[in-house]
């Protein structure tokens, strides 16, 4: 949509923004560097440029186009001045954006970045691997978007419907309690309490194995989640959790409370900063999770669940405790989960006990 103006004409780009440009004498279209959101906003750039000309302080024959704004260097910004991130995610957009984007839109202007560009590379990422296709997209249009607030470009032409969402792969079939009873007993005897304090304590790895012996509160049966580590570039940073809901106190079930008391007393220093888990390299370093599968492989495939990822053991606990009858509340802060969405997971998991539960309704009318 134009409109006719005796200097310039103002158009409505199909983003909803302001185009403003005008002619020279010898027939050189000039275009405003940026857009408008609104209507008369464009207007007055035009006046801004006619009273220029009248006054001869613009000489429309010597302007020339903005320099274009490059993706590569616009991204490298970009990621630059996104405060504060997370190291691993800030590992793992540069990994994206080297690994998945740049490749194909380094050098490419921001404006000549079309959808069709953008259907065509979203094509050639690897389709046997959703999660990353759905993040490099998502990584992707966020860029553009910040590009568009920035008014460098004129709409965003990441387009494609449903492609930053990811859905699970695979079902979990959450460990019983049997097999958690077997997976702990399969373990080396210095990892054995790690499979109880990641199933019926649902602690992720990270805040696992940043736990120290101050950490854990026998007396009042407590585990006092206050950090996380987390793997960068070979290393290990240790941080908060993942999310601020991750800063809690796990109460300890009582089965497990002994388990922990041997394990202090058998394989951890008596210093408050001693880790509950070291690695087999010694020095007090962290447990590596490619330490902890050497064992774990061979544990669950004892216990006849060789499907089960250490991960597994978390949802497996969360179940359990979505089973007991806890809210979704309740849930939420013993997973430190800062949304619904995923405590919602494992109530609806836990739903599948409604015949169990329904057998044990009738044992009570019986009785």
């Amino acid at each position: 949509m134009a409109g006719k103006r005796s200097f310039g004409s103002i158009r409505q780009l199909p983003s909803g923004r302001w185009q403003a440009r005008y002619s020279t004498s010898a027939g050189k279209t000039i275009t405003a560097p940026r857009t408008f959101a609104a209507k008369l906003h464009a207007e007055a750039w035009l006046a801004d440029r006619r009273r220029e000309i009248d006054s001869q302080l613009w000489n429309p024959a010597a302007a020339t186009k903005p320099e274009k704004a490059v993706f590569g260097p616009y991204a490298a910004r970009w990621l630059a001045n996104r405060h504060p991130l997370r190291p691993r995610t800030g590992a793992q957009y540069q990994h994206l954006l080297e690994r998945y984007i740049l490749p194909r839109f380094a050098t490419m202007a921001l404006a000549e970045i079309t959808p069709a560009a953008v259907r065509d590379w979203y094509a050639d990422l690897p389709a046997d691997k959703p999660t990353t296709q759905a993040h490099a997209y998502g990584l992707m249009r966020t860029i553009l978007a910040t590009a568009f607030t920035d008014e460098l470009i004129g709409a965003n032409p990441c387009r494609i419907r449903g492609a930053g969402q990811t859905t699970r792969a695979r079902k979990v079939i959450p460990a019983s309690v049997a097999e958690l009873a077997a997976l702990t007993e399969a373990m080396p005897e210095r990892l054995r309490l790690a499979v109880p304090l990641a199933s019926w304590c649902a602690l992720r790895f990270g805040e696992m194995v940043e736990l120290r012996r101050g950490d854990i509160d026998l007396d009042q049966e407590v585990i006092h989640v206050r950090r996380a580590v987390v793997r960068v570039k070979g290393g290990h940073m240790v941080g908060e959790p993942k999310s601020a809901a991750g800063i809690r106190d796990v109460v300890i079930p009582p089965h497990v409370v002994t388990m922990i008391r041997d394990h202090l007393a058998e394989h951890v220093d008596t210093s408050r900063d001693a880790l509950l888990f070291t690695s087999t390299r010694g020095g007090g370093r962290h447990l590596s999770m490619t330490a902890l599968y050497r064992s774990w492989t061979v544990a669950r495939a004892q216990a006849g669940r060789k499907d089960l990822r250490w991960h597994d053991l978390r949802h497996s606990g969360a179940v359990l405790a979505a089973a007991t009858g806890a809210s979704l509340a309740e849930l939420m802060a013993r997973l430190g989960h800062s949304t619904a969405k995923a405590a919602l997971v494992y109530q609806h998991a836990a739903r599948g006990r409604d015949r169990e539960i329904a057998a044990m309704l009738s044992k009570l009318a019986d009785s």
